[in-house]
């Protein structure tokens, strides 16, 4: 007879018990994947491309299986330097239809310059159904002074000149100045 904290269980006892055994006995073994994630939408940062991410996109792959992830190519490198607003309506036409097919929602995830686009664009956009907005690096409450892009675009009295160009009309048509605090 087998004992069980002291007591002896007939083998009746023991059959009741069967049920209850293989949890507690066998490993715990791995849950298993949900059959779909939601999408992940992935938007790039100034001076940069789709190709920026490509090990992103690897990584989601790998370890979430089935992930559809789309790392938007819209904006690249020089085009970056677009006006925002722009920016936002490009990737606002660009999302809508990704959007569309993914009635559970979407995750984005945008980087830099991009969380900037991605956040105005969940401001404006009528009816988005965006999940999770992850922003990378992003200067969420605007950039104040010269940073090193700047000081090699413009190279001599960045510092105390920087007010005139981005507050100016030809400064506004870069996405650089739109952000500035």
């Amino acid at each position: 007879m087998l004992g069980l904290r002291g007591l002896l269980l007939p083998p009746a006892g023991i059959l009741l018990l069967l049920p209850f055994l293989p949890p507690l006995l066998l490993p715990a073994a791995p849950a298993p994947h949900r059959a779909s994630y939601k999408p992940v939408i992935v938007v790039h940062g100034l001076f940069d491309s789709s190709y920026s991410f490509r090990h992103l996109l690897e990584y989601i792959n790998e370890t979430h299986p089935g992930t559809v992830v789309t790392v938007l190519d819209l904006f690249d490198g020089r085009e970056s330097l677009r006006p925002l607003w722009e920016q936002v309506q490009g990737f606002g036409e660009a999302v809508a239809p990704i959007m569309a097919e993914a009635p559970e929602g979407v995750h984005l995830i945008c980087y830099s310059q991009g969380g900037l686009v991605c956040r105005a664009l969940l401001s404006v956009m009528e009816e988005h159904n965006v999940d999770s907005f992850i922003s990378l690096s992003s200067p969420q409450m605007g950039q104040y002074g010269d940073t090193d892009y700047l000081k090699w675009l413009f190279p001599t009295s960045m510092r105390s000149n920087l007010y005139r160009i981005c507050y100016s009309p030809w400064g506004q048509e870069f996405s650089i100045c739109n952000y500035w605090h």
